[in-house]
């Protein structure tokens, strides 16, 4: 059996183990396309002879660049990898100076492309680019498809020559460059080995329950991700068929076309598909409606391991069959599991998804450690509600004096790319510093309690830690999103941006007239209402925590607004300048 040291063993392990008919499936046009482990590795292998025929020497970049996971990304990325060169994948959805920004910094000498919209951008700053060519995916009128480089490798004559640099490429050698999206300053290049990627793989399977050669997988998280790109790797491993999304808006059709049994989200998403079924709820009637939020209700105290005593699991019981059933038969019958990464992910919804049988695992990790640090596991009391699991084998997590995490492992990063003085600030020896604070419980559980850049103190010296809080008031169904500030002021505060699909939805059913969604944020009713919720939610915290004052913004928070990251994290200095208008007025009216 093959040994797996570089990530392009990942492929030949799973000829060998699992030989799977549908290792990879795309829809185009339509149509679900698949294709076989062997027609992965034949197609990466062609890549890889076409790429050596353009002269693609050892440790030169290659970008990619792609809107929407597809299978012709994952042979790219083998392609590139078994000929020494290094994968630099870069997030779509950022603005054409940070793709001129990575692709210089990182000196690419080639990018491949998904399609007309990105090639659109990326030819605006293309000229100022050592780039040598560019390749799209998709058919898009006057650029050169990815066929070329397809058809320049069918001539197999120099595979000897791929397979002496398969076989040069050690498992400590740099394997790919990961830009993190950042919520200040430009890119930084994360440089990953091999050997973080596939240590991280092979100590996270431990954690992950799959039947191995038969579950199915939903993909839809961006690959440029290294959460969603570490799981592929995973998936691959254990012999789990790969589909990919269409996009977030068609998963739902997607779930119920491929009933996948894992998939892997940000927690927004996972808030989202919550918001939905609470919607659909909300509009039954009499005893259906009465039944529906009695099981909500029932959910939300859920406790693993039938900590509730046998008349709560009797209940359970019931609610599973009447009303939890059809949840899990909205997302396709068969997700029997979930993972959770990037940001934190309110207990309510891991209570409630357990309850309803599709437990979320929620994990933790960042881009420089490749990225799992720790998840929790269902198995052997490995699941516990409000933590982020128990470290993973061969990693090891301290806790310094101010309670930050440090990390030490084989998943820890190489550095940051040209920037020596940036990688010694975030190392302590062996010890990488996450930035974040947190805990370790007396069982080995892992908690994150806050950013530690993001903790601020008030005038009167009292710090408040903003996560926290944030993440009770998204509880409300009338907040889609929320930043708690107040740094050096008398008291926090927070900028709103309220779920407008549901409070829309709210106005109407309590008859108040409004013609715009800027008519609608004014309302004093509804200021009245969301007034409510704080009040419910500032119990929870301690008075020098409590949101004072709340100012509603007028727009949606988007990535293309400049308010959040790729991943969805909140840009907080950049929404800081773009309604300080508003903080003026909590402050200084």
């Amino acid at each position: 059996m093959t040994e797996i040291t570089r990530i392009f063993d990942f492929p030949y392990y799973q000829l060998e183990k699992y030989n799977l008919k549908k290792a990879f499936t795309t829809k185009y046009d339509g149509e679900w396309k698949s294709i076989s482990t062997q027609e992965y590795i034949n197609q990466a292998n062609t890549i890889s002879r076409g790429l050596l025929r353009l002269g693609v020497q050892p440790d030169d970049k290659i970008a990619v660049i792609s809107s929407t996971n597809r299978t012709e990304w994952n042979i790219l990325d083998i392609g590139i990898l078994q000929i020494g060169a290094q994968n630099v994948p870069i997030y779509p959805t950022i603005c054409s100076e940070d793709y001129e920004y990575i692709l210089n910094h990182s000196e690419a000498k080639y990018c491949f492309v998904s399609d007309a919209e990105i090639i659109k951008k990326l030819n605006t700053v293309k000229a100022s680019t050592k780039l040598k060519n560019v390749y799209t995916f998709d058919e898009v009128s006057g650029e050169t498809h990815w066929n070329e480089v397809l058809k320049l490798g069918e001539d197999d004559t120099n595979q000897n020559e791929v397979e002496a640099r398969k076989k040069a490429v050690k498992s400590n050698d740099l394997a790919t460059l990961i830009y993190t999206s950042g919520t200040t300053g430009k890119p930084k290049g994360v440089m990953l080995s091999h050997s973080n990627l596939v240590s991280n793989v092979l100590d996270s399977e431990k954690r992950v329950p799959f039947d191995y050669g038969e579950s199915k997988s939903l993909s839809f998280l961006p690959v440029c991700h290294v959460f969603e790109r570490m799981i592929l790797y995973l998936y691959q491993y254990c012999g789990v068929e790969i589909y990919f999304a269409e996009s977030i808006e068609a998963m739902g059709d997607n779930l119920k076309e491929i009933k996948p049994n894992v998939m892997t989200a940000v927690p927004r998403l996972y808030e989202k598909v919550y918001d939905k079924i609470i919607a659909k709820g909300a509009d039954l009637s009499g005893i259906k409606k009465m039944l529906f939020f009695w099981a909500v209700e029932l959910g939300l105290k859920y406790e693993p391991y039938g900590k509730n005593g046998w008349w709560y699991e009797t209940q359970l019981k019931l609610a599973r069959k009447l009303i939890f059933s059809k949840w899990k038969e909205g997302l396709g019958n068969n997700l029997d599991l979930m993972v959770s990464g990037s940001a934190a992910l309110q207990p309510r919804l891991t209570r409630i998804f357990a309850a309803a049988e599709m437990p979320i695992m929620e994990g933790y990790g960042l881009t420089e450690t490749s990225p799992v640090i720790s998840v929790n596991d269902q198995r052997d009391g490995g699941f516990k509600i409000g933590t982020v699991g128990k470290v993973i084998d061969k990693v090891e997590v301290k806790i310094a004096k101010d309670g930050e995490i440090l990390v030490k492992g084989p998943n820890v990063m190489l550095g940051y790319y040209k920037d020596a003085e940036k990688t010694a600030s975030v190392m302590t020896d062996d010890y990488f510093h996450t930035g974040d604070i947190g805990e370790l419980d007396a069982e080995g559980f892992l908690k994150i309690t806050d950013r530690k850049k993001e903790m601020f103190k008030t005038s009167g010296g009292k710090y408040v830690a903003p996560a926290l809080i944030e993440n009770r008031f998204k509880q409300s169904r009338f907040i889609e999103q929320i930043m708690v500030i107040g740094e050096g002021e008398k008291m926090p505060a927070a900028l709103i941006q309220i779920n407008f699909e549901f409070v829309e939805e709210w106005a109407k059913r309590h008859n108040i007239k409004f013609s715009s969604s800027k008519d609608l944020i004014t309302n004093d009713t509804l200021h009245d209402r969301i007034q409510e919720e704080i009040d419910d939610a500032n119990k929870h915290f301690g008075k020098w925590e409590h949101i004072k004052k709340f100012e509603i913004t007028p727009d949606l928070w988007t990535i293309d607004g400049g308010h959040l990251t790729p991943t969805m994290k909140m840009k907080r200095k950049a929404i800081k300048e773009i309604y300080k208008d508003l903080i003026e007025k909590i402050y200084r009216s």
